[in-house]
């Protein structure tokens, strides 16, 4: 009897509108592929301990050899000899994409789907509504996510009624921020901002949908839903279908997303390319990596996007083994600090290498995470940087940035409408090149501070991310806790990033010896070591802060539930001697499950079954228990 889908407990039946029967039979049809994935994310693990027990660098691939599942050469790739895609109309001009769910946790149709609607009359030119890093994955949300867009690009009533008030709602606080209006007619400026996705990454399965009795890929699962359910209405009104690739670490890994889009493609009679995707630079092999990985995608491909926490995660978990690799403060790695500058630097110039065509590729921006709330001296502030940051990055080629909050769109859009280019396609920069000083560069540390500060940051973060996330919120606005009640201290609008490059950073300073660059009230000199004794107390003390909290920074109702898990998860990661690959697969397996008890002995599973033989435990081990009224869809 062939493999089959297998969705959880009465989910058929609850979201038909969203499993459709169009959509159930696609995603029958990429199946296959998952098995392809499994392959390749063993590759990825493989590789990550083989560096670690080498003492291996990432190194650029043999211009030689053949890019894995293609017939393209890496020598073709670095020169340009593929076919890309024209870069479509609605996506000529991005200066603006926001970000963010469509979909909050556990809230009616009516509250979820506001998130959506703000999206669309922010006069962002894009939104790229997550399925990904920003977006709760408690109970069904996932599929809430997907409903709710449906719903709105298919102009549903619901949807309809809850933008007439939301624009209004944005109109009013425009009018006191920038005494006017930012929604003229709030009908017709549901057209303007074009509509993109991300789906959860390869390394990620879903929820709710197993295949053959194990896990499932929630890229395919993400994707299929999308497309299938929106390609309609989207093509309908001359809009692309466009999607955000996270995480991809290699050009086998880009190749394994080409052959998942056009299986898609093929089985929804669409012409090859027409599904079209920008590949989100986040991973350091990745940089080694970036015209194979455009090569890879060929007619699918039309832009890089650059960010910021998950590339330093990568650079940190890429570098565990070596032991002079220490970061200092993570708010010392900006973008022209050492490494990162590098990673810009080559990221402009592969997108602006054109293929045998003459096509080039668009670079989008970082992310801004600031929400202009709180006193006027930090709003002022807070803008300020925000602007420009836009400003730089602007001169340094991009075409457009990221922000993570609707209110930001109109403070840092008139940085690109200044200058009035529709994007920078094709500006004139340095061919790529495949040094050892190249190398070197992509792990070029500078000096910068590393203090006790700087990990109080970290650690406050780190556990206000990982209670987040218990509660359904993977986009939340947070400051580190010793800044609560202070408004000239901004909250940052962060997602499951920035709980990674924290814990990262905190585990690479202790485990690598990490010294301090300045004393502290504490007792701790310039020199001193980050020791395990100094990270107990820490931990301990910013635990605290948060149980002892206002509902406004951390809530009431997290503080006997997902708290203690998440402080659990903490210190299991940054004290385990074997680093573990992702924060997430901790969070993950915890969905859901509120007791302290059961947390450590889920949290135990994980971390032996790595460390016994690098085997992440990525499927929902809930799953079985809510089996009951499941069935097989082929029955």
């Amino acid at each position: 009897m062939p493999a089959a889908l297998e969705l959880r407990a009465n989910l058929e039946d609850a979201y038909s509108d969203v499993l459709t029967t169009e959509v159930l039979a696609a995603l029958e049809a990429l199946a296959p592929l998952n098995g392809d994935r499994h392959t390749v994310m063993a590759a990825r693990i493989a590789r990550r301990a083989a560096r670690a027990r080498n003492h291996e660098r990432i190194a650029f691939l043999a211009p030689d050899a053949i890019i894995p599942r293609t017939r393209i050469t890496v020598q073709d790739a670095r020169d340009g000899h593929f076919t890309g895609s024209a870069i479509p109309e609605d996506l000529r001009r991005q200066w603006i994409q926001g970000t963010g769910p469509a979909a909050r946790p556990r809230a009616p149709i009516e509250g979820s789907i506001r998130n959506v609607a703000y999206a669309l009359l922010s006069g962002a030119d894009g939104w790229m509504f997550d399925g990904e890093d920003a977006l709760g994955q408690v109970s069904t949300m996932s599929l809430d996510n997907q409903r709710n867009l449906k719903l709105a690009f298919a102009r549903d009533p619901i949807f309809l009624r809850v933008a007439e008030q939301v624009a209004g709602e944005m109109n009013r606080w425009a009018r006191s921020f920038f005494g006017r209006s930012i929604v003229d007619d709030w009908s017709r400026q549901l057209d303007f901002t074009t509509r993109i996705f991300r789906p959860r990454g390869l390394h990620l399965e879903d929820r709710h949908l197993r295949y053959g009795g194990a896990g499932f890929s929630a890229s395919i699962v993400d994707t299929t839903l999308y497309i299938v359910n929106n390609h309609g209405s989207l093509r309908s009104a001359g809009a692309s279908l466009v999607l955000y690739l996270p995480k991809i670490q290699t050009a086998e890994e880009a190749a394994l997303w080409n052959d998942i889009l056009a299986a898609l493609e093929q089985h929804l009679s669409f012409a090859a390319g027409a599904i079209k995707v920008y590949v989100l630079v986040e991973q350091l092999e990745a940089c080694f990596q970036l015209m194979e990985i455009r090569a890879a995608l060929g007619p699918h491909f039309i832009g890089f996007n650059t960010g910021r926490w998950d590339y330093i995660n990568s650079v940190s978990d890429a570098m565990t083994w070596d032991r002079q690799f220490v970061n200092p403060n993570i708010d010392a790695i900006v973008m022209t600090y050492g490494y990162m500058r590098q990673y810009e630097d080559r990221v402009r110039r592969a997108v602006n290498t054109p293929d045998r065509l003459g096509q080039c590729a668009l670079w989008q921006g970082g992310m801004e995470p600031n929400i202009p709330v709180g006193s006027d001296a930090g709003v002022t502030s807070g803008m300020t940087k925000a602007t420009s940051g836009a400003e730089r990055e602007q001169r340094e080629g991009a075409s457009g940035k990221w922000v993570a909050h609707w209110k930001m769109v109109h403070i840092v859009r008139p940085v690109w409408e200044k200058i009035g280019e529709e994007n920078q396609l094709g500006r004139t920069f340095p061919r790529l090149t495949y040094t050892q000083a190249d190398a070197e560069g992509l792990i070029q540390l500078e000096p910068a501070p590393r203090t006790v500060r700087g990990a109080r940051d970290l650690l406050s973060v780190a556990l206000q991310y990982g209670n987040a996330f218990g509660q359904g919120l993977q986009a939340a606005a947070l400051k580190p806790a010793d800044f609560f009640g202070d408004d000239d201290v901004l909250y940052l609008m962060e997602d499951m990033a920035t709980g990674e490059i924290r814990l990262s950073i905190l585990w690479e300073w202790l485990h690598k010896n990490g010294r301090f660059t300045a004393g502290d009230a504490i007792g701790v000199k310039a020199d001193d070591q980050f020791t395990r004794d100094l990270f107990v107390r820490l931990l301990a003390e910013e635990y605290e802060k948060l149980r002892t909290a206002t509902n406004r920074d951390v809530h009431d109702v997290s503080k006997d539930t997902t708290l203690p898990i998440a402080r659990e998860i903490v210190e299991t990661y940054v004290t385990s001697d074997v680093k573990l690959p992702w924060y997430i697969d901790l969070l993950n397996i915890n969905l859901d499950n509120h007791d302290l008890a059961e947390a450590r002995r889920r949290i135990a599973l994980l971390t032996e079954t790595f460390r016994r033989d690098g085997t992440r435990l990525t499927g929902n081990i809930d799953f079985a228990a809510s089996q009951r009224a499941s069935h097989n869809i082929n029955q």
